[in-house]
């Protein structure tokens, strides 16, 4: 087996076995890893607080042929320490965890823009100095965009005509216009698609700027347009609470 290092956030635990736990990370430069974490469920163990959900560590592993082993783990940002307290938040970053984890669903193919996305929307969580619902949209877009399904919030996503436009089709990649428009296709307000557009490029100033109406309805089309890329649910979506 080969000895790596590297920095990552933790997703998910699972038990494993009586002491031992399978951690999921994703890494910088592996992209997501599952290890075992020998012995950290007893009151002993020397960090096995250091691998919960929401933590950025420093970890030192073992790679095996299926699994591998965490050796050693340095806390590097306690986020989930900063987030317990805060319903909104916490439920917002466990969204942030299960989505990483969905789209690097090949194990060790490097995902650095993922990781990249991961942290800096978890550090926006807890800054605390805006909505946890704009940043978790913000970071669901993006994460979209990373992943390759993009949104269109003002050319027509299907014949690529200017905008902006009334109409919004899920199915079809986003905003479409009158002649490419599809049974069900949504009719959000012209500053919903305006709050989108400010959200998926990290025009902050804009975004704060938006009503609280449109904030619930960019909401509710970011929840669709996830769900409808992933082919189902998140477990953690229905959970986030909202203004």
């Amino acid at each position: 087996m080969s000895l790596y290092r590297d920095e990552g956030v933790v997703l998910r635990t699972q038990k494993l076995g009586e002491a031992d736990r399978i951690i999921t990370l994703l890494t910088r430069q592996h992209g997501r890893v599952r290890a075992v974490a020998k012995g950290v469920r007893r009151t002993s163990s020397r960090f096995g607080a250091r691998l919960e959900p929401f933590t950025h560590v420093d970890a030192l592993c073992y790679a095996g042929r299926s699994l591998d082993i965490v050796t050693q783990a340095e806390t590097l940002v306690p986020y989930g320490e900063r987030l317990v307290g805060d319903y909104p938040r916490y439920t917002a970053g466990a969204v942030m965890l299960e989505t990483a984890e969905r789209f690097t669903a090949e194990e060790r193919e490097p995902a650095v823009q993922q990781y990249l996305l991961l942290v800096g929307g978890l550090r926006a969580l807890t800054a605390g100095d805006r909505d946890p619902g704009m940043v978790l949209d913000s970071f669901l877009l993006r994460s979209l965009a990373v992943a390759g399904y993009a949104p269109s919030f003002s050319d027509c996503a299907l014949c690529g005509g200017p905008g902006p436009h009334r109409f919004f089709a899920i199915g079809a990649g986003g905003a479409v216009c009158g002649s490419c428009r599809r049974p069900g296709a949504a009719t959000p307000d012209a500053a919903t698609l305006t709050l989108l557009g400010a959200l998926l490029a990290g025009d902050w100033p804009s975004a704060d700027t938006s009503d609280p109406r449109n904030r619930r309805e960019a909401n509710g089309l970011v929840a669709a347009f996830l769900q409808w890329h992933l082919e189902r649910g998140l477990r953690s979506l229905p959970l986030v609470e909202r203004a």
